[in-house]
């Protein structure tokens, strides 16, 4: 499995999600309150538009255009619940955080 480089784990604080382009795919790094960091498709799966727009509120990623909820850990939809997105492997090592594409398929809606 390879790790791709995406960030210090010091330019997403607590609370923050960022978006960044890795190997080809948007990547949502989400550090949540108490440390944990994970690394979810970035793009909100009904319109391709930026979970990093939206709002990230009580561990929730909540898309800016048609107010669709995923759980910040697991990329599970809670509204609508028949839905997800994709979680990506992710280390920190040395302050960085490194996530790997290999094998992960972003979910769309129809797909």
């Amino acid at each position: 499995m390879t790790f791709h480089s995406v960030c210090d784990i010091d330019d997403v604080w607590e609370g923050e999600v960022a978006e960044h382009e890795v190997a080809g795919h948007e990547i949502l790094i989400v550090h949540h309150i108490g440390g944990e960091v994970t690394a979810l498709q970035a793009l909100c799966p009904h319109q391709n538009i930026s979970l990093a727009e939206g709002s990230f509120e009580k561990g929730l990623l909540i898309c800016r255009a048609h107010l669709w909820q995923f759980d910040g850990k697991s990329g599970a939809g809670v509204n609508p619940s028949d839905c997800r997105l994709a979680r990506y492997p992710l280390k920190v090592e040395d302050n960085k955080v490194m996530v790997s594409v290999d094998g992960v398929v972003p979910f769309r809606v129809g797909s």
